[in-house]
Formats: structure tokens, C-alpha cells, sequence
């Protein structure tokens, strides 16, 4: 009995680091699958998830009622996606496929929203990549993009001890030294991200900083008070617009809008 109460406290609090981690995405997204009803009139929306892997936002958006089909590269992924939508009795699509060939795998003008998140990372070509989701989008439809940031890249090195590695992903970032080694998985700065945005013919919009604290903060601050991950998120909430923060966030999220 005890072990199996410690073990569910373990398991509320990751789920309290995860909500607080999450927040700011899903805060905007709220807002974006909210505009885009009142101007379609229709409740029920066509989401594609490019690159979804096991369903992660999938499943919590066909929760809210909408159609969402997942497009991934590993079977093995989307069979999770499956199964974790199915522990919650709803459906969602499932197709293998790379993000740079969405178009040919959904059709062009199929999608309200797309999501992509943790891509472009890892993709050959981020901006082949979202040149088939902009011509996924219907036209006024939104894509979600999250990536992760090379300013928290280059902070993560140095704070773990690289100091080479991170005056290396410096001066590549800065431009000062072409020949340095691109990191892997690749990283971006938010005006190469709102680049590739507009490189794919979409008009970019909000820019956020995801996780400015959350993988900073010690467990024991948030297991100590329950109160504590809701103070969190409330910190991730007013940090994700205030420039000198944002940008140092581990992801970057910006919409795009077609």
C-alpha cells in the first residue's frame, strides 16, 4: 500500500513538471484552434501532427473533438500513438511518412492546423520541410512550430563543463567561424526560425520561449509544494514574451500562418 501511494505521488508530480513544461504551448494553441472556429464556423477542425511520433498533442487534441491525423516515420511510433488514444476511447489518424513529403501523403489544403514539433531538427532540410506544410495549410490555416533553441544549446554545454563545444556552436550561431560543426540535433535562434517561416510563404506570428525554467528547477522545489508547479507555469506563462528570457529558453515556438 505504501509503495504503491509513493509511487502515484511520483507520478502526480512528473505529471505537474510535464503540465508546467507544456503550458505555454497548449495556451497558444487554445487560442489558434479557438480563432480558427469562429472564422470557419466549424467545431470539428482537420489537424495534421507532422512528425507526431506517439501521439503526445495528438491525443489530447482529438480529446477536444477534432480531427487529427498523425504523420511519422516510425511504425513503431504510430502504433503507440494508437494505443495511447485508444486508453482514452478516442481516434486519430495514423500515417508513415516523412515531414518533407507531407503534402503528397495528406494532400495539398488539408489541414486547419499542423503541428511541428521537434522536427526540424532533425529533418534533412528544415525548409523543405515546411514547404510541404505550408502547402498543407488551408488558406488562414496556422502552423505550430516548436524547436530547440541554440542560445539554451550553447548554455547546457558550458554549464556541463564543454567549454569547446560550446565557444564552437557560439561562434556558428554567430556567424564567426562557418567551418565549426553544425550542432546535432540542430538548433535555432528565433530569427532563423522566423526565416524559414517566411521562406515557406507563410506569414509568421507569435514567438514564445518554451521551458525558461522548468528543466532548470530542481524536482524537490515542486514535490515539496503542491502549490509550487502551478507557480511555475504562472513564471513560464509571463517569461515566454519578455525578449531577454525567451531567447534563452530550451525550445522557441512561433506560429505560421498561411
Amino acid at each position: 500500500m505504501g509503495g504503491e501511494t509513493r509511487g502515484e505521488t511520483r507520478g502526480e508530480t512528473l505529471g505537474r513538471r510535464d503540465a508546467a513544461r507544456a503550458s505555454v504551448v497548449w495556451d497558444v494553441l487554445r487560442g489558434v484552434l479557438a480563432a480558427r472556429t469562429a472564422d470557419t464556423g466549424r467545431d470539428r477542425l482537420d489537424v495534421i501532427d507532422a512528425g507526431g511520433g506517439t501521439g503526445g498533442f495528438a491525443v489530447p487534441l482529438a480529446a477536444l473533438g477534432h480531427s487529427v491525423t498523425v504523420v511519422d516515420p516510425s511504425p513503431d511510433s504510430l502504433a503507440a500513438a494508437q494505443r495511447r488514444a485508444a486508453e482514452v476511447d478516442v481516434r486519430i489518424g495514423a500515417i508513415q511518412g516523412e515531414a518533407a513529403g507531407l503534402d503528397t501523403v495528406v494532400g495539398e489544403q488539408a489541414g486547419d492546423l499542423v503541428i511541428c514539433h521537434s522536427v526540424l531538427e532533425y529533418v534533412e532540410s528544415p525548409a523543405d520541410a515546411l514547404g510541404a506544410i505550408a502547402r498543407v495549410l488551408r488558406p488562414g490555416g496556422t502552423v505550430s512550430v516548436l524547436a530547440a533553441s541554440v542560445a539554451a544549446a550553447i548554455l547546457h554545454r558550458a554549464v556541463s563543463g564543454r567549454f569547446a563545444d560550446a565557444r564552437a556552436l557560439l561562434d556558428h550561431a554567430a556567424g564567426a567561424n562557418p567551418a565549426a560543426a553544425e550542432v546535432s540535433p540542430r538548433a535555432f535562434t528565433l530569427p532563423g526560425l522566423i526565416a524559414l517561416i517566411e521562406g515557406a510563404g507563410l506569414q509568421p506570428g507569435a514567438a514564445h520561449g518554451v521551458q525558461v525554467f522548468a528543466d532548470l528547477v530542481p524536482s524537490v522545489l515542486v514535490d515539496a509544494d503542491p502549490g509550487a508547479a502551478e507557480a511555475l507555469r504562472a513564471l513560464e506563462t509571463a517569461a515566454a514574451t519578455y525578449p531577454p528570457l525567451r531567447d534563452i529558453a530550451a525550445k522557441l515556438h512561433v506560429l505560421g500562418r498561411r
